[in-house]
């Protein structure tokens, strides 16, 4: 039977959570978020809210508090289990209660109770975390406030607990959002851009090195809330060391001074125009139901610049999954035109038809494939990154990270950033986000770029401090290193300084057979007004690596990792997924009496919309249960399906069927009571065209199709072509000069494709290039000079 305990506004029912304020703080790189829930029961009776929502993969939840009339209680840290008894008893004794804990599956999901709520009682919930900014291919620094929680896939067979889902339309959430933001830098703000409508940025001082920038007015409640920060001279190295907290005992981490090391290696130029000609890349696809319409177009066309941007000589294969998974070749094959050909066929008829979202046995059928010798394995992950079993996921990526390299994107809203953060880390790669009307194409063009780059090898981290102060580094080992992307290290420092002390962090590796390093100098003094962030952002990697390691190890030792993060998490007080917050109201001498009622408040919840036309996402929250069937008797999360359509949950007249009638991972429009034709399929785009028309070799054949591509007729361009011409130089040459005349916009897009058709040109040692040139600028109405075709 389903569990119909969520459906709150559409039984009109009152939901006690009226509204959110968040309020971001931006230094650098680092982003101190804190949100204030305002809860009011309205209702006659005592109640417990629970709301489940999302967060930042890789946060540090620091605190957490709730005011009750002038009431201030400040949760403790303690061992999940504790906290959780400690939150039961209080209720049951009649007293408030309130608990924040994280997901056991996924660090990105954590569950807040707010309990025995009295009849018009009103409490004020402050939540407070920090966060790494991550670089963005065009070097935006990207913050994402997830607002919105997708249900996560569980796949069948597993142990890990799941969610009940439930869900209303986002027209109905019935509390809201204000959001503003203050971005301060040593370097000038250039920018702030959003995927949500923003007021105008209002610089706060002459060098515009701070700013503010708020939501503007009627925000819904449909995408997370998605910023984009651009600095001059972003790649600048930085070191900040912030002083260890005065009541904290010296020599433990929170009593010590932590350095965070911010690095971003230079990479010699003549190695870095030498992209690799060789590799083994696979590309693993997301076809589960809610990556339809415009989201696996998108993919197909992505998979379609990748192919045709690969080096000859190199090898590669597509999986795609669902429940159940795909590949185009039993194993990796050789690229050329014929294995290229065959692949774009089959690329052509990808649809979102193939369930779930089981991304585990692919993965696993990957690995189990041995590596090809010189062909350095590039994995290409695509997912709109709905599965509940993310650690697990994760943990298979890590043991796997001596053979390959991992790239992942997290495709449209409410994408598990611990999921596409977590593989991508882990594995030595790059992770993009892909949101809103963001074109997929450009982002992963800038990965390959990157998988292209020669692999950084013997990475080495060295210090050199004053004797009397030694150093004990937070962070894992180093294990990629991309020309323009940040490294970020965190050190304890131990022992006594000077003021005028200084410090020396020293990066060594080898790149191409070049042994290369890049040193930082940086003042041991501590810097003013950092709080603890720096400290909390340590503590959380540390504690990140530990749950990794106690993961491994698990039923080989006597808990001694387990006893580690949860003492650090406490003395930190910074989440972990074996610690929770517990407040309790210890001042409330009146009992709360009568059975408490439950209500479950609501998440935005995104669902692809299965119609074409102008982009537009039907927001449809969802809200998690923990549910109880006694005080005593506590299921932490429950059983979810992940890719199942939003209209599912619906008490509408239009959606009454059972769970046991709906097929999981129809596309939603087939459920809404909107008209469902589909338009044609839009024309392709011309750029797409052109690429899609090249060989594997890197030319372009002259042929009616390649006219039609660039706008002329097949008697046009023959009539053109200088006379002694050969006609694939010709056709490739014309190919080049529509690109780089007409679609500069797009050069991330195509950029690598015609360096390999530059490269083929070269080797034909072709006569009257110069006279191609010159005839396909008059042919085009171009004036596109023979150097900048790099001929």
């Amino acid at each position: 039977m389903m569990n119909r305990c969520g459906l709150l506004t559409l039984q009109k029912e009152p939901v006690p959570l009226k509204s959110i304020e968040v309020e971001l703080e931006v230094r650098d790189h680092v982003a101190t978020v804190v949100s204030t829930l305002n809860y009011e029961n309205k209702e006659d009776k005592p109640l417990e809210a629970v709301f489940v929502f999302p967060l930042p993969g890789d946060a540090a939840v620091c605190h957490f508090s709730a005011k009750i009339g002038q009431t201030q209680i400040v949760a403790e840290v303690k061992e999940k289990q504790e906290a959780r008894e400690e939150y039961d008893d209080a209720l049951s004794s009649g007293q408030q209660a309130f608990l924040l804990e994280e997901s056991e599956q996924s660090p990105d999901i954590f569950s807040l109770s707010v309990g025995s709520l009295p009849p018009g009682e009103s409490a004020s919930i402050r939540l407070e975390y920090v966060t790494e900014l991550a670089v963005q291919a065009d070097d935006g620094l990207r913050f994402c406030l997830p607002a919105v929680l997708n249900p996560r896939y569980q796949p069948q067979g597993s142990e890990a607990a799941g969610v009940q889902v439930t869900s209303v339309p986002a027209s109905l959430v019935p509390y809201s959002l204000s959001f503003s933001a203050r971005v301060s830098s040593p370097r000038p703000v250039s920018k702030v851009e959003s995927n949500c409508s923003l007021d105008p940025l209002q610089y706060l001082s002459t060098d515009q090195t701070q700013a503010t920038v708020k939501l503007a007015a009627g925000h819904k409640f449909d995408r997370d809330v998605e910023l984009l920060i651009y600095y001059k001279d972003a790649h600048q190295p930085t070191a900040v060391v912030e002083a260890g907290q005065a009541s904290a005992e010296a020599g433990t981490l929170m009593g010590d001074p932590v350095v965070m090391v911010s690095l971003y290696p230079e990479f010699p130029q003549s190695v870095m125009s030498s992209l690799a000609s060789c590799g083994e890349f696979v590309f693993l696809m997301d076809r589960s139901g809610s990556m339809s319409n415009t989201r696996i177009r998108s993919a197909r066309d992505s998979l379609l610049l990748l192919l045709k941007s690969l080096p000859m000589g190199c090898y590669f294969n597509i999986y795609s999954f669902g429940s159940r998974y795909e590949h185009i070749f039993p194993k990796s094959v050789e690229y050329s035109q014929q294995t290229m050909e065959e692949a774009l066929k089959k690329v052509e008829q990808m649809e979102a038809n193939l369930g779930g979202t089981e991304i585990l046995q692919p993965l696993k059928h990957i690995y189990s494939q041995p590596c090809i010798p010189n062909q350095p394995r590039q994995l290409f992950v695509f997912t709109d990154g709905k599965v509940g079993n993310t650690k697990e996921v994760i943990d298979l990526v890590k043991k796997n990270s001596d053979s390959h390299r991992c790239f992942s994107f997290g495709i449209g809203e409410g994408a598990s950033s611990a999921l596409i953060n977590g593989i991508a880390k882990e594995g030595g790669g790059h992770a993009q986000f892909i949101t809103g009307t963001d074109r997929m194409q450009p982002k992963v063009m800038q990965s390959l770029r990157f998988a292209l780059q020669p692999t950084v090898v013997d990475i080495s981290v060295t210090w050199d401090l004053p004797k009397e102060v030694s150093v004990t580094v937070l962070s894992p080992p180093i294990t990629a290193l991309f020309q323009g992307q940040r490294s970020l290290i965190y050190a304890q420092l131990s022992g006594q300084s000077s003021e005028a002390a200084e410090g020396c962090v020293t990066v060594k590796y080898s790149l191409a057979g070049h042994p290369s390093e890049n040193q930082l100098h940086f003042s041991l003094r501590p810097a003013a007004d950092t709080g603890l962030t720096v400290h909390r952002l340590g503590a959380r990697t540390l504690i990140r690596s530990l749950e990794m390691e106690e993961r491994e190890h698990r039923g080989q030792q006597d808990g001694g990792v387990k006893e580690k993060v949860v003492k650090l998490s406490v003395q930190s007080g910074v989440s972990s997924s074996f610690t929770a917050f517990i407040a309790v109201n210890k001042d409330n001498s009146k009992v709360i009496e009568g059975p408490l009622v439950r209500r479950n408040i609501p998440t935005p919840f995104a669902v692809p919309m299965a119609m074409c036309g102008p982009p537009r996402m039907m927001g449809v929250p969802i809200a998690m249960c923990r549910s109880r069937l006694k005080r005593d008797c506590r299921q932490t999360e429950a059983q979810i399906n992940l890719d199942r359509p939003a209209a599912m949950y619906y008490s509408e007249p239009s959606c009454r069927q059972t769970e046991a009638q709906i097929n999981l991972d129809r596309p939603v429009a087939m459920y809404y009571s909107e008209p469902t034709a589909v338009p044609d399929q839009p024309p392709r785009d011309p750029l797409l065209q052109l690429v899609s028309l090249q060989e594997a070799s890197g030319c372009w054949l002259l042929d009616p199709a390649l006219a039609a591509a660039l706008g002329k007729s097949s008697e046009e361009v023959e009539k053109s072509k200088p006379a002694k011409a050969n006609s694939e130089v010709w056709a490739t040459i014309l190919a080049l000069i529509w690109l780089h005349g007409l679609k500069m916009d797009a050069k991330d897009e195509w950029e690598l494709l015609a360096m390999k058709a530059t490269s083929w040109l070269r080797a034909q040692n072709a006569p009257c290039v110069t006279e191609c040139v010159e005839a396909g600028n008059v042919l085009l109405g171009c004036s596109v000079k023979k150097e900048a075709l790099g001929l």
